[in-house]
């Protein structure tokens, strides 16, 4: 683990925007593409050097103070009769 760790003190802005463009993309700047081991790695990678580099708003997966869309409408309340079993009916 300390090998990651080392790894990520290491990534310069450079090589981080060359990750993030490999994941986005699928693919290395020279046509490879990425296996799912490589873009798993990429992505923890880049999420560990955004941990350290930049504000939360800027990283990846940032949400942003957002809530469910459902608790910030005032909806009527759902009728439950609708998924209640018909009479005379064995379910």
């Amino acid at each position: 683990m300390s090998s990651f760790i080392e790894a990520i003190e290491n990534i310069t802005p450079e090589i981080y925007e060359n990750l993030k463009t490999a994941v986005e993309l699928g693919k290395w700047s020279d046509g490879r593409k990425l296996t799912p081991e490589q873009k798993e790695t990429c992505l923890g990678a880049m999420i560990a050097w955004e941990i350290r580099n930049l504000p939360e708003e800027q990283r990846t997966g940032y949400m942003g103070g957002q809530e469910c869309a459902s608790k910030s409408k005032n909806q009527p309340p759902i009728d439950t009769s609708l998924f209640a079993p018909a009479s005379g009916t064995r379910h």
